[in-house]
């Protein structure tokens, strides 16, 4: 698993990365109410906006780490928002993107480096 300075997540198999915000983005912005998924099929280019999460404190955009092709939304989080706070690394995942340039991953950070981020913030 790989980690942005943004606090997004990437598990990664293949071509495809599995896209999400950390534990600590969560707990940062409090219980969810609400996320905007992106749309399958819709492009993006690394670091834009592709998605929103919103809880009753603030609404953050979620930027992709990696460009690509979304190939699949978790549609469960429309209803349960609050999955991205209980299981941020496996029922909150945002969406599944087909890579179109994987070497742009050589810039995340591995758990290790993230954590030490963290402490470093």
């Amino acid at each position: 698993m790989k980690f942005t300075k943004d606090h997004e997540w990437i598990k990664v198999e293949g071509d495809v990365a599995t896209i999400g915000i950390t534990d600590y983005a969560a707990e940062a912005l409090g219980e969810l109410v609400y996320v905007e998924l992106p749309k399958v099929g819709n492009k993006y280019n690394k670091h834009d906006t592709f998605a929103v999460v919103e809880s009753s404190k603030s609404a953050s955009d979620v930027y992709i780490p990696v460009s690509g092709e979304v190939i699949s939304s978790n549609d469960t989080l429309t209803s349960q928002p609050e999955l991205v706070n209980n299981s941020a690394f496996e029922k909150g995942w945002i969406a599944k993107v087909k890579m179109s340039n994987p070497s742009e991953l050589n810039e995340a950070m591995d758990e290790a480096a993230y954590k030490e981020f963290l402490k470093n913030s």
